[in-house]
């Protein structure tokens, strides 16, 4: 694991959408991420979880 990886990981935790957004920019996994944080956090977190680490 580099360490972008880590602090992408981090920023997942902590405010998932920017974790996703600085991995992908904005294309359709930052939006997905935004919508299932505003859903709920937990959502938000699994989605940029698994979309940073797959």
């Amino acid at each position: 694991m580099s360490t972008a990886t880590f602090v992408e990981i981090i920023l997942a935790i902590i405010l998932p959408p920017l974790g996703v957004f600085l991995k992908f920019g904005c294309k359709v996994e930052f939006w997905i991420c935004l919508i299932l944080t505003l859903f709920g956090y937990l959502p938000g977190i699994l989605y940029a979880l698994y979309i940073i680490t797959k």
